[in-house]
């Protein structure tokens, strides 16, 4: 078993099938050694688990797991991208969160900071990334966060 393989497994996380695309879009696309994913909602079994407005509809600590949830989708995207192959996998280079929020709040990155934590907690110095973290009056089907990568293989 591949590291970054027991690394999710002893987080108790699986990486299942990535979530079919909702609209007229593509999950991935690879140009020369960079693999760009789509914005990933925090989907699991063809549901989004985590809607609503943080602060009013969802506590922080729900938006900080829909933003894992993002994550391990992403993780799903990188995997078929790459045939399997972890050894294909090189860095992540960027991560753009949004998080559907009230003009009042303020916290993004803290929600954000789900995902990025999650892949310093797999992958090491090769999980770190540029990031932006913004707030959103409103994301499709009224999903809480949505992630999106940039990610480097060889």
């Amino acid at each position: 078993m591949h590291v970054f393989e027991k690394n999710i497994k002893d987080l108790g996380y699986i990486i299942s099938e990535p979530p079919d695309a909702v609209a007229n879009y593509v999950p991935f696309k690879i140009v020369e050694n960079l693999v760009f994913i789509s914005g990933q909602a925090p989907i699991k079994d063809g549901k989004i688990i985590y809607t609503g407005k943080v602060g009013i509809d969802i506590t922080e600590e729900k938006a900080i797991l829909a933003a894992e949830l993002c994550c391990l989708n992403i993780l799903a995207n990188l995997k078929k991208s790459i045939a399997g192959d972890w050894d294909r996998f090189d860095n992540f280079v960027k991560l753009g969160g949004f998080v559907n929020s009230t003009s009042e709040y303020k916290n993004h990155p803290k929600i954000i900071n789900g995902a990025s934590d999650l892949l310093v907690k797999i992958f090491g110095t090769q999980g770190k990334h540029t990031r932006f973290a913004v707030g959103s009056n409103s994301l499709p089907m009224d999903m809480a966060v949505e992630i999106e990568a940039i990610i480097k293989i060889k």
